[in-house]
């Protein structure tokens, strides 16, 4: 009986421990991964209470919350005893740029929008449509030129200024300097840039790689 009546009492004091005297509750929130989003707006879209008790965080909860935030592609939430909330974010990458009344809208490989700038990156490629960018989310079409422009050399790469997509797979690469390459879709990359670094030694303004087998130029 009093071993039984001691084991009661252990529980008892580590359940209060844990979750009534405040020892272990929590008394800061770490932000990391954050470049674009402010971390005060983390802090108010996840809602952590001060003196909330660690075990009743509730991580899943919290991230989902997060999420909410246009920029955010993913983010970890996990408690850090005995006190501590750590929230990692995983911001979205801008691959394209899309022209807007105030200045170009980056877009990431989704469609989503991640940030407006008065002046286009050198390093993100027009993306040509007509459609509003508001529609653009999951759009196959940026998915499509996203892929293609991760997969283009690393010399090539800068010196393309805007895509244009009629299809996943008909993407069109304009280069510096008025020249025109036809890329079709994002499969056969290799053999698409091998075909298309031995073309480019005749210096012409057209080229069409879309299908590696019968690669042309004009």
């Amino acid at each position: 009986m009093v071993v039984l009546l001691s084991a009661i009492g252990l529980a008892g004091g580590v359940t209060w421990a844990l979750l009534g005297s405040g020892l272990v509750a929590v008394r800061s929130v770490v932000v990391t991964g954050t470049r674009l989003v402010p971390r005060s707006a983390v802090l108010a879209v996840a809602d952590i209470r001060p003196g909330t008790p660690l075990v009743r965080v509730n991580t899943a909860r919290i991230a989902g919350r997060v999420l909410t935030i246009r920029q955010v592609l993913a983010v970890q939430v996990s408690t850090s005893w005995p006190d501590r909330v750590v929230i990692a974010v995983q911001e979205r990458t801008p691959a394209l740029a899309v022209v807007v009344p105030r200045g170009f809208d980056l877009i990431d490989a989704y469609g989503v929008v991640v940030e407006l700038v008065q002046t286009r990156p050198v390093i993100l490629p027009v993306y040509t449509t007509s459609a509003p960018v508001s529609s653009l989310r999951g759009d196959p079409g940026v998915s499509a030129a996203a892929a293609v422009l991760g997969t283009l050399p690393a010399p090539l790469r800068p010196t393309v200024t805007s895509v244009t997509v009629p299809s996943p797979d008909e993407v069109t690469l304009e280069l510096r300097g008025g020249v025109t390459v036809v890329w079709g879709g994002p499969d056969d990359a290799a053999a698409k840039a091998k075909e298309l670094s031995i073309l480019m030694r005749t210096h012409s303004r057209y080229y069409d790689v879309s299908s590696p087998a019968t690669a042309v130029t004009n």
